[in-house]
C-alpha cells in the first residue's frame, strides 16, 4: 500500500470559528476513506483521522497510517487541499 496513490476525493470546508475546519475524503488506491477531519489546535491546523466511539464513551481512530512518512504525505496533502 506504500505505493499506492492518495487523492482528495470531497472536501467540506465548515463555516465558523469551531476548532473544526473540515471534513475529508481520500481515495487510496481504490479505497475512499471518509471522515478525515482538519482541525486547528494549539500549534496549528493538523489532520485527524476518522474515529467512531467505543462502549466506554472514549473515542478511537479507525484508521491509522503504517508509517510516518504516509501520515505525512496525507497530511500534507489534505492541509493543501484546505488552504486552496
Amino acid at each position: 500500500m506504500q505505493d499506492c496513490q492518495i487523492q482528495i476525493s470531497r472536501i467540506f470546508k465548515v463555516d465558523g470559528d469551531a476548532k473544526l475546519r473540515a471534513f475529508v475524503d481520500v481515495s487510496l488506491g481504490g479505497i475512499v476513506v471518509k471522515g478525515l477531519r482538519v482541525v486547528a489546535g494549539s500549534n496549528g491546523l493538523f489532520v485527524s483521522m476518522p474515529q467512531h466511539q467505543g462502549k466506554d464513551g472514549k473515542w478511537y481512530n479507525t484508521v491509522y497510517p503504517v508509517n510516518k512518512e504516509i501520515q505525512k504525505q496525507l497530511s500534507d496533502l489534505v492541509l493543501a487541499a484546505y488552504q486552496q
